[in-house]
């Protein structure tokens, strides 16, 4: 056992008291857990666990030591007793290797308590450590089978944790200190985003994609076949959120040997594994497979340690990571990394969304310290109509087509795009802004909306407030009808308005709707969201009048283009150029190094050089402006 651990042991023993009864001090993944014969010793001692995780710099849980545990069945009846009934109680699972009890209920914060007090009740009363989650509203097949999986795996989630434990919590090797930032997708174009982050000590990736616009080849994948990416050195993969060009490949990391913890936020958890699933289906239907299977897809699970935002973690010897909300879909991270003692701050921005919108709050621009940002630059080259007129934009063309007896069709991402949608529509319907029409709801929309109830205290303060505390909840409102797939009537119909996946129409119920729905001049399609170059939704929106489509029997369908087709850009979940520059000109802290991201060449290079024209103005003079190539490194300390 390393030095570093031997002291964490001994300054553990040396404050909790011996009449607590320590039977042993588990490394668990970022956590360190100490099990006890004797709960009750330190249940008026928090301030004490508190000063401990100070002293060494890492974050404590109390655990009781199994044979302290109480009998389950009386557990489940203490717990019931204990929760006031308004909780609506419809789960409990037990963990019996990391000595955990999940309660799943409708309102969770009921048994959470004021102050945590009930919490903290159940857990000195059973000993068994509560962690509490949501029972959406709306049923979600992912996130049940997603907590189903890991509590029937329990075993092996507690092996894999103290493998990770020993490795976070090793000693130190290297005397140097440098940090190297290399590109691995993502750098001068939309897709497969993917950075690797050297130290001398550790190595972490962040973000690990596909590329949206190409099915096969080897621009879907980021670049890891280089000599720094040895999958057995990696300590750790960040996730930023569940888009598929930030989290797309994580499985086959698995297939190839990566055996280490991914961190994400909760919701992305769930999101990413539904997405990488659905992805397999849609590939397996269109006859191009996915250079992994379902399989990895369960072992990724298995290894997601979820965080809070604004919860510093360890995640190698020498780095610390802290997400904070990005505003770009629900559970949307940027990642803040630590590294050595001060040695040097990166922050990833991931994607992220500079301005409120009606589901998210507006991105975060206080950080602790910043050295190095890598930053998205998606809409660098131009500003977005803002969030007033594109709505009243989506209402007029709304509008214009029914009332000419045409139907509506919008192309939606499944996550984020199509819940903002969502919110926008029922708003509008309810102030009669539109016409009752139906709006019908489609593709993979419904399972993320699902998700999204789940989750309501990360949505904007006035989704979660109508959620939380209004019990109106705007998901379920009753203009929205959810259908399975395609459907030929909605498709020539009655005037409606449909939502359907997916939002640059490279697959699902949209394209289906799209191809009926094309030749007809009374129809319109939105898009609401970016295309990616070389999609069928940058085509249309570009303006082809005919395009050709290869059906799932191999034959080649011509498309008359006739129907309306409209770009309603303020809907976007990127930042526009605008937004980039205020994120950049209101940071608390000013970088020494901006690497810019996550866009098309002219996207980039404009705004390198809007940067560098404003940098007095936005307080940063001093910073250095990159615009790498992938397989660029840059070596920032």
């Amino acid at each position: 056992m390393s030095s570093l651990r031997l002291n964490i042991i001994a300054t553990i023993y040396n404050n909790i008291p011996k009449e607590a009864g320590i039977t042993k001090i588990e490394f668990e993944g970022p956590e360190i857990a100490i099990y006890v014969r004797s709960p009750t010793i330190l249940a008026d001692k928090t301030d004490l666990l508190k000063k401990i995780a100070k002293d060494i710099r890492k974050r404590i849980v109390l655990k009781a030591d199994e044979k302290a545990r109480k009998d389950k069945k009386e557990t489940i009846e203490i717990i019931k007793n204990i929760v006031p009934k308004e909780a609506e109680i419809t789960d409990i699972k037990f963990d019996d290797e990391l000595g955990e009890v999940l309660i799943k209920a409708k309102k969770p914060g009921l048994v959470i308590g004021k102050g945590g007090t009930i919490q903290n009740k159940i857990f000195f009363e059973t000993f068994w450590r509560p962690i509490i989650v949501r029972e959406p509203p709306l049923k979600s097949r992912t996130y049940d089978s997603i907590l189903t999986h890991i509590y029937n795996e329990t075993e092996y989630r507690a092996k894999m944790l103290k493998i990770f434990g020993e490795r976070i919590h090793r000693e130190l090797l290297f005397k140097d200190r440098n940090v190297r930032i290399t590109a691995l997708g993502g750098f001068q174009e939309v897709g497969r985003s993917a950075v690797l982050v050297e130290t001398p000590e550790s190595k972490v990736l962040l973000d690990v994609g596909l590329n949206p616009s190409v099915s096969y080849g080897e621009k879907l994948f980021p670049k890891l076949d280089i000599d720094q990416v040895r999958l057995e050195d990696i300590d750790a993969v960040v996730i930023t959120h569940a888009h598929l060009d930030h989290c797309g490949m994580v499985p086959l990391l698995f297939k190839y040997g990566y055996n280490g913890p991914v961190y994400t936020t909760a919701p992305t958890r769930d999101i990413m594994a539904l997405m990488q699933l659905d992805a397999l289906d849609v590939a397996e239907k269109e006859g191009r497979p996915l250079p992994y299977t379902a399989k990895e897809v369960r072992k990724e699970l298995l290894h997601t340690i979820t965080l809070d935002y604004e919860e510093v973690t360890d995640i190698a010897p020498d780095i610390k990571l802290t997400f904070y909300n990005a505003g770009h879909i629900l559970g949307s991270a940027m990642a803040h990394l630590h590294i050595g003692d001060g040695t040097h701050n990166i922050v990833y921005t991931g994607d992220f969304k500079y301005a409120r919108t009606k589901l998210l709050d507006k991105a975060n621009d206080e950080f602790p310290r910043v050295d190095t940002i890598i930053m998205e630059t998606t809409y660098g080259d131009h500003e977005q109509e803002n969030r007033e007129e594109a709505e009243a934009k989506l209402i007029e063309i709304i509008n214009r087509t029914i009332s000419r007896g045409g139907r509506v069709l919008i192309p939606v991402l499944a996550v984020g795009r199509g819940q903002e949608i969502m919110l926008v529509l029922n708003d509008a319907m309810k102030k009669k802004l539109i016409p009752e029409v139906p709006i019908y709801v489609t593709g993979l929309v419904e399972e993320i909306t699902a998700i999204h109830n789940a989750y309501p205290e990360m949505l904007s303060r006035e989704v979660r407030e109508a959620i939380l505390y209004k019990d109106e909840n705007p998901f379920m409102s009753e203009f929205f009808h959810r259908i399975e797939g395609y459907r030929e009537d909605i498709a020539q119909g009655e005037p409606s308005i449909i939502l359907a996946t997916s939002g640059m129409l490279n697959g699902g119920p949209a394209v289906e709707f799209f191809k009926t729905m094309a030749p007809d001049s009374r129809n319109s399609i939105i898009f609401v969201s970016y295309q990616a170059e070389g999609t069928l939704g940058r085509k249309v929106s570009d303006g082809a009048q005919e395009i050709q489509i290869i059906d799932r029997d191999g034959r080649i369908e011509n498309i008359q283009i006739k129907m309306e087709v409209t770009r309603v850009e303020g809907f976007s979940g990127h930042s526009d150029r605008r937004q980039l520059l205020n994120f950049l000109k209101n940071l608390n802290v000013k970088p020494k190094n901006l690497l810019l991201n996550h866009g098309e060449p002219g996207s980039i290079e404009s705004f390198r050089r809007l940067v560098e024209r404003e940098k007095e103005k936005i307080g940063m003079k001093g910073t250095k402006v990159y615009a790498p190539q992938i397989l660029d490194s840059i070596r920032v300390v």
